[in-house]
């Protein structure tokens, strides 16, 4: 297996980590994330850069996620772990949007982090996709959840002026 594919599919080899890989992986969507809405100023241009980044983002994963699993013979392998890396950037960019006290972004990361682990229908059904698309896929499922968990919290919590 090329070495570039190992360490994009990879996160920078975080999933080889023997302890909870996925979550280290979401940690560092987390923080790529922040650092994506701190350096790209709010506005409709830039709403518009930011969800072409995301569709090019899922696209060139589920590239490498379907390299790494033809080189590795196995579905869905557990050391793949660009899926979550790019879920959770697309949550807190979303988010950020939407509410960004910092509660909610930490929430967003315990939610995903939950969805993402216990696959609940129909996320579960995305996961069988073929190759990197399956692989992709459920973490954009489990992504879209927690938008939704969000936007309801967001909602109902008051905001303090």
């Amino acid at each position: 297996m090329r070495l570039g594919v190992r360490f994009l599919a990879t996160a920078g080899f975080i999933g080889y980590v023997p302890w909870a890989p996925g979550t280290a992986a979401s940690l560092l969507g987390l923080a790529l994330g922040l650092a994506t809405v701190r350096v790209v100023p709010p506005g409709a241009a830039t709403s518009w850069g930011l969800l072409a980044a995301l569709v090019v983002g899922f696209v060139a994963g589920a590239a490498i996620a379907c390299a790494y699993e033809r080189a590795a013979g196995i579905h869905d392998p557990p050391a793949v772990v660009i899926d979550e890396v790019w879920a959770m950037w697309a949550i807190v960019v979303v988010l950020a949007g939407i509410d960004s006290r910092p509660f909610m972004t930490l929430l967003g990361l315990a939610l995903f982090r939950f969805f993402d682990t216990i696959k609940p229908p129909p996320i579960h059904a995305l996961a069988r996709l073929p190759e990197g698309w399956g692989i992709m896929a459920d973490d954009l499922g489990a992504a879209v959840a927690t938008l939704c968990v969000l936007l309801v919290v967001s909602a109902l919590l008051p905001v303090r002026p």
